[in-house]
């Protein structure tokens, strides 16, 4: 659940905080080619708490607002929401 009443990544996680954000807000994950995704409705502050979860990798919000998470080499193309 996106929006201004989250917090930021730094806080500590709490029960509301727990049921609505990554990677417990998960709808489903998939390993595909080599990248982790995660379908779900994501922001830019779950880009930050994927960083930290997976240092060295690359992580992107894809065009259906779900989390890529890229190996650290090779080039980065969203996987989903784009032809």
């Amino acid at each position: 659940m996106p929006g201004p009443d989250l917090p930021p990544p730094h806080e500590p996680i709490t029960a509301a905080v727990y049921l609505n954000r990554w990677p417990s807000a998960v709808v489903r994950a998939e390993f595909l080619h080599g990248v982790l995704l995660f379908y779900g409705d994501f922001d830019e502050r779950d880009i930050a708490i994927a960083q930290r979860t997976y240092p060295g990798r690359r992580v992107l919000l894809n065009a259906d607002c779900g989390l890529e998470v890229h190996p650290a080499d090779g080039q980065l193309l969203p996987l989903v929401g784009h032809s």
